[in-house]
């Protein structure tokens, strides 16, 4: 497996799109570069290659790679940010993806009227199943007007939390058949829709404010945010491995280990 991840040189709380950011409860800087260097360093012990795109300062939340863009039958598929604050972003990844050699198949905010998609936030693969959430960041015309999907392997999940903003922070596959869910951040509609599709893992209240659903997963491994023991304790049941990793100074930004990683395969 291969990642992309960025170093959190500039990130801090400078602003405020969800629930969790309050610019007053700034983050710790140290604490916040100690707990990124034990996530990547736990990422390459379960076996991935970990790729760096460089920080730009002024914009804290590339930290965040996960809504750099979704990668999709081997090409990738740029984010489009609804917040101006992150709309600086794309730029530096597009140059990265370019000068990685990677196919780019779009160029998002030419037009602005084109649908907001914030990348592998909003849009997650089960195999070859693809989880499309929209409610908050993400429009739900991006996935119908967009050519290059495969319209009949998409399942629509719409958000109604504003804590869990983006589908990355409460719902994870596992595999091409299990994932991870916390089903109250989803209108009754489509959790019918998902439960119809794959088997799902109920994640309580409490372990789901952890963001136990933004995990990330290495085969048989699960990386997820320390503090969630009756999520450890499913996975493990189920054959899983689990590893925990502190990442309390992210989640003040609304985001945790998987926000902090895009899959680039």
């Amino acid at each position: 497996m291969r990642i992309l991840m960025c170093r959190p040189t500039y990130y801090d709380i400078e602003y405020e799109i969800n629930p969790w950011m309050n610019v007053r409860c700034k983050t710790n800087s140290k604490r916040a570069i100690e707990q990124w260097k034990v996530l990547y360093k736990t990422i390459k012990s379960c076996g991935a290659k970990i790729d760096l795109v460089p920080p730009a300062r002024g914009l804290p939340d590339m930290a965040f790679t996960a809504n750099a863009g979704l990668f999709y039958k081997g090409r990738v598929i740029l984010a489009h940010f609804k917040v101006i604050e992150r709309q600086g972003e794309v730029a530096y990844y597009q140059a990265w993806f370019e000068k990685a050699k990677f196919k780019v198949i779009n160029r998002p905010g030419i037009d602005q009227s084109d649908p907001f998609f914030e990348g592998a936030g909003d849009a997650l693969l089960a195999g070859k199943h693809l989880f499309a959430g929209y409610g908050f960041r993400t429009e739900k015309q991006f996935y119908q007007h967009a050519k290059y999907l495969d319209h009949e392997k998409i399942t629509y999940c719409e958000l109604i939390d504003p804590y869990f903003y983006h589908i990355d922070t409460c719902f994870c596959p596992l595999n091409a058949r299990q994932a991870i869910w916390y089903p109250h951040a989803f209108t009754k509609d489509s959790q019918k829709r998902m439960a119809h599709e794959i088997e799902l893992i109920e994640v309580n209240k409490i372990e789901a404010r952890r963001f136990a659903c933004n995990s990330v997963v290495i085969e048989k491994k699960v990386i997820v945010p320390s503090g969630c023991p009756h999520l450890t304790e499913n996975l493990e049941k189920r054959g899983f491995t689990v590893h925990a990793c502190h990442v309390d100074e992210y989640i003040k930004a609304g985001g945790a280990c998987k926000c902090l990683t895009m899959r680039l395969d």
